[in-house]
């Protein structure tokens, strides 16, 4: 997971991602992920944390379209993939650590799985953790009949 080289010519060779400086610029966990902050990128509004290794990182520079690393499922999770819900790369950028990534995306749709705008709907107030926002699309129709209840699919 931490090899530089993410895939090989037509005749063997290491190829060198295009994104290799800011490759090496990320500190990896020991399990090869970096922590990834996913922000609207034109109104600051926070939508989500997940995680993403090299090839993730690799993967959205590259397509344009944020890729994160699934720890539940073991492999890369195309945002949007299954529910039509992507996020469009802006802009990468680097903490001063360089152990977590800010992604200024271009969100379309909802951002969490729930069917909320962003995964912060909960809010600790006077003592109270309230929802503090809708579902905007029920879950089921995002991802299919049962899905609300799927705990292994999130």
């Amino acid at each position: 997971m931490n090899d530089p080289t993410l895939g090989n010519d037509a005749c063997g060779a290491a190829v060198q991602e295009p994104c290799q400086p800011l490759l090496d610029a990320i500190t990896f966990d020991d399990r090869g992920l970096v922590a990834v902050v996913a922000q609207q990128h034109d109104t600051g509004e926070v939508l989500m944390v997940a995680w993403m290794n090299r090839e993730a990182v690799a993967e959205s520079v590259r397509t344009g379209r944020v890729c994160y690393w699934s720890r539940s499922r073991a492999r890369l999770w195309r945002k949007g993939e299954s529910s039509g819900q992507v996020q469009r790369l802006v802009e990468f950028r680097v903490d001063c650590d360089g152990d977590t990534l800010l992604a200024l995306v271009d969100q379309a749709g909802v951002a969490c799985h729930t069917g909320r705008r962003n995964c912060f709907f909960r809010a600790w107030r006077d003592g109270e953790l309230r929802t503090v926002a809708p579902v905007l699309v029920a879950p089921d129709a995002l991802y299919g009949p049962g899905a609300s209840s799927d705990k292994d699919r999130f």
